[in-house]
């Protein structure tokens, strides 16, 4: 556990801990300050290889499974490091690495002092120099990340859930359990004390944390809008908050500044999705954005958002062709000057996700489409209105953005990626722009529209699930543990029972609205060998069936 960490859950005042760390950098020399970072570009990966990498070598297990079940090669010229030669001589220079891109095959240097950009130019490796944060007086942008709460009784705070048909999922046990999410964001202030959380603590739902700004594993600080869109995905309070994902694992990882605003932060942003990909991580969720900047020089034009031209919508896209779900908010700028999607929601791949209110109204503050080459987006639309939020332990409120429309959806995508195996991030897509409201005439203000979950999973039971000839199938019979029972059409009322053979309930489950065509029973694994017989209830019919439990 780490000294913040620890003197925060001895009670001690967070004022007091932050004068403690601040006294104690000082003491040990730790308090170097950067004021001017560069992105330097490479020609090439230098002595680096495909030949020379296991892809073992370069991926967790996790993500090779994710990437084998899409097809996709592993490894490819992306996922080479940097080679490490390059980044040595640039730091032989004076400058000091902070991170670097193996995607983009480029490294972000820091100074304290500017530098001179034909020094790095002039190196037969590099390929461009950019300038991605540089003092530019008092921030217009230290805010950026604020939001306001209320207190409401409408509409409910479960709305977000059952706008897009999302109970059927929870209620047939498809909560996200087994899905990984990468959180990126500006901090998670409280996100280690609030109690919608609790559960997800509990169990050890937080596989890792990282902070890509300052470079060390503490992010649950600095501010609380991660924390917010953590309570919206993970967050369970029975009839005060309903997260949309409360089974899933997450991985917290803070890759905004939220002290200025600068291109800088997308380069965090590439770590953090690098990092991702090579835990193996199923979706990333994104509720950040970039378009204006303290630096003027350095805003993007419209015409960028193209979904090619900006760093961080191309990472995003290579984040997508390694099989991850991408989803990030489209932006909050409708009312003001803007107007438009913010990177990386015009990327091609990145699933861009609007808001509309209670009543499925666009709200008047998320971000327009399409993208600049004239790509649908947003690709869709949750509630961003009003939703149940959670950033202090003591109280829960509401809070409107699309920061929270796109946790809605990722919370929503992993319930169904946990309920059809095998489901790629692609498949996914389609399914939730075909089962929006407006699939047949999307807009630039609410897309493809707002998904009906159920219609999602029925999209993509056709295609992972063989459907039988009979009203229903169980096996493998015999078995060693685990079956599946898969049924012709949706039973929509179930209920299993398993009786040993003198007769003793061993499991009985009801589902009141069960949404699939298929359903994993567990309850043998422990049991002795035997025969067992399987009672199947549904609206219509009840069958009898025997299994054959055989010991491993």
């Amino acid at each position: 556990m780490d000294k913040y960490t620890l003197l925060r859950r001895k009670g001690i005042p967070c004022i007091f801990v932050l004068i403690f760390f601040f006294i104690w950098n000082n003491l040990s020399g730790q308090s170097e300050f950067y004021y001017y970072f560069y992105r330097v570009y490479f020609r090439d990966k230098g002595e680096n290889s495909i030949v020379n990498y296991l892809p073992e070598d370069l991926l967790s297990q996790r993500a090779l499974n994710r990437r084998a079940n899409a097809g996709i090669e592993v490894p490819d010229f992306r996922d080479i490091p940097v080679f490490r030669g390059y980044l040595n001589q640039i730091t032989s220079l004076g400058y000091k690495l902070h991170c670097s891109s193996k995607w983009m095959n480029t490294a972000l240097f820091k100074t304290q002092v500017p530098a001179d950009l034909n020094v790095l130019l002039n190196l037969p490796f590099v390929s461009d120099v950019k300038i991605v944060k540089k003092p530019a007086g008092k921030s217009l942008f230290k805010d950026k990340l604020d939001f306001s709460m209320n207190q409401a009784d409408y509409p409910p705070y479960d709305r977000p859930v059952t706008m897009v048909n999302g109970y059927p999922l929870h209620n047939s046990g498809f909560d996200g359990r087994g899905i990984l999410i990468a959180v990126l964001d500006g901090g998670f202030h409280n996100a280690d004390l609030v109690s919608s959380l609790n559960l997800l603590r509990n169990r050890h739902g937080i596989k890792k944390t990282y902070d890509f700004v300052k470079n060390n594993e503490f992010v649950f600080d600095y501010h609380n809008h991660g924390t917010a869109v953590l309570s919206v995905l993970a967050g369970k309070i029975d009839g005060i908050i309903q997260g949309t994902a409360p089974g899933a694992d997450f991985m917290l990882f803070r890759t905004e500044d939220v002290e200025s605003e600068f291109p800088v932060e997308e380069d965090f942003w590439v770590s953090g999705a690098e990092y991702a990909d090579s835990a193996g991580v199923d979706i990333i969720s994104s509720s950040l954005g970039y378009y204006v900047f303290d630096d003027p020089t350095l805003n993007y034009k419209y015409s960028d958002l193209d979904g090619n031209s900006t760093f961080i919508s191309c990472a995003a896209d290579i984040a997508a062709s390694k099989g991850i779900l991408v989803i990030n908010s489209a932006g909050n700028e409708r009312n003001k000057e803007w107007m438009r999607i913010i990177a990386p929601s015009d990327g091609d791949s990145v699933v861009a996700v609007g808001a509309v209110d209670g009543n499925n109204i666009i709200s008047t503050f998320s971000s327009a489409g399409p993208s600049s080459d004239g790509g649908i987006k947003p690709d869709n639309t949750t509630m961003g209105v009003s939703v149940t939020v959670q950033t202090d332990p003591a109280s829960v409120g509401r809070s409107s953005g699309t920061s929270f429309s796109c946790p809605v959806l990722s919370g929503m995508a992993a319930c169904l990626m946990q309920a059809v195996p095998g489901v790629t991030n692609t498949e996914i897509i389609n399914a939730l722009h075909y089962s929006s409201d407006r699939f047949f005439s999307p807009d630039s203000l609410y897309g493809y529209g707002i998904p009906d979950m159920i219609k999602a999973l029925t999209k993509l039971q056709d295609l992972h699930v063989n459907i039988p000839d009979k009203e229903y199938v169980a096996g493998p019979n015999p078995t060693t543990g685990d079956f599946e029972i898969t049924f012709r059409q949706n039973p929509v009322y179930l209920l299993i029972e398993i009786f040993s053979l003198s007769g003793e309930t061993i499991f009985r489950q009801e589902y009141k609205e069960y949404a699939g065509r298929v359903i994993r029973i567990t309850a043998l694994n422990n049991k002795e060998q035997g025969i067992y017989f399987v009672r199947l209830i549904t609206e219509n019919n009840t069958w009898l069936n025997k299994v054959i439990k055989l010991n491993r």
